[in-house]
């Protein structure tokens, strides 16, 4: 390719401009992406997802239809700002990561479209159910390697024909950093959709780490069981409210330091509530050892709530009956249990939840830290 370098006597006047930018564009268009290879590759057979993430279809490899992947479109919101940063987030940590419990990340596709726009896509293995889940080695493995995922929520967590869990979606997860200066950490706290978001973070708090996704994993975990979100709240002091008439009065007694969080006092909260987790579950959920680790998991301070490591010893998993193999019961299943599916045949349950989403993705100007990527 030839370089034209521009000086004095020759600038291109208005239409040889025209000229360049034409050749600009026919560059653009005509340009490979460094270890991208072109989408054409995949036959999309269905959609099976679709929410402010972008759209999933299922697809299978031309070549080779026996191999069939997941697509993941990435929206391009405001193409001027580039390539999404929660997609640049989402393709370096699972880089990263490589565990049984972590969705697969198999490459970065691109596919050109009209006006010389590019699209990409991610392509992850596929796997055929969703699954409003347990803790897993999943939670265990990415907080032993200094990562929290700060979206955790049932659409979040799949399983496989084989039940293997996978913990997928990774656009709002980072690196959990150490300041070596002693100064606390300032993360956004305008992540986790909201009727699974702790309470530290709906108080302002941006000095956070693991806790935020335990508190996830106690809320989807009652959902299976409950067969809804247990908190469904509208706005920020709905959903406190919420948490304060499932877990007890957000007070100092019960959480140390509380009363330092930012929106302490700017919020409205009851004061003389009692924890009534164990009897809410208790209708739904016959086994005392499951109400427990939820009761656990739910702690309001999350100093004290239980982690991962724990929540995997709890008595629940190891106490008769002990867990069966899902292999078998997912086997007999023809279809895709996939949440998006069931959404469509009934009505989309979750339309809040994937409003609150897309909030918690765009942190106001005056509200909130841009985390960094590392």
């Amino acid at each position: 390719m030839t370089t034209v370098q521009y000086n004095g006597s020759n600038i291109p006047n208005s239409s040889q401009k025209g000229i360049i930018a034409a050749d600009k564009d026919r560059y653009i268009e005509n340009s490979i992406f460094p270890y991208c290879t072109k989408v054409d590759k995949y036959e999309k057979m269905t959609k099976r997802g679709q929410g402010t993430f972008g759209e999933v279809f299922k697809a299978r490899l031309r070549a080779d239809k026996s191999k069939i992947v997941a697509l993941k479109k990435v929206l391009m919101e405001n193409e001027k700002e580039g390539f999404p940063i929660t997609a640049l987030w989402e393709i370096r940590i699972l880089q990263l990561l490589k565990h049984d419990n972590i969705v697969n990340l198999y490459e970065i596709c691109q596919q050109y479209s009209r006006h010389n726009k590019t699209t990409f896509y991610l392509v992850f293995e596929f796997c055929e159910h969703d699954l409003a889940g347990l803790l897993s080695n999943g939670f265990f493995y990415i907080h032993a390697n200094k990562i929290i995922h700060r979206d955790m929520k049932a659409a979040n967590i799949l399983i496989t024909r084989q039940g293997v869990l996978k913990l997928a979606d990774f656009g709002l997860a980072r690196a959990i950093s150490i300041n070596k200066n002693g100064q606390p950490n300032r993360y956004t706290n305008r992540v986790v959709t909201l009727w699974y978001r702790p309470p530290e973070l709906l108080l302002g708090e941006r000095n956070y780490g693991p806790p935020v996704d335990l508190w996830g994993a106690g809320c989807i975990m009652a959902e299976m069981w409950t067969r809804s979100p247990i908190m469904q709240g509208n706005t920020e002091q709905h959903q406190l409210t919420l948490i304060a008439q499932l877990c007890g009065a957000l007070t100092p007694e019960v959480w140390r330091g509380i009363e330092k969080l930012d929106l302490y006092n700017k919020m409205e909260l009851p004061k003389s509530s009692k924890r009534r987790v164990k009897e809410r579950l208790k209708p739904y959920v016959k086994d005392p050892y499951a109400c427990d680790l939820i009761d656990k998991l739910l702690g309001l301070d999350p100093s004290r709530r239980m982690d991962s490591d724990s929540a995997l010893n709890h008595d629940f998993f190891w106490t008769d009956p002990m867990p069966c193999s899902l292999e078998r019961t997912l086997s007999n299943h023809s279809s895709s249990m996939f949440e998006y599916l069931a959404s469509r045949r009934g009505g989309n349950i979750h339309a809040q939840q994937v409003q609150q989403a897309a909030a918690a993705q765009k942190p106001p100007n005056n509200e909130g830290y841009t985390d960094m990527v590392y």
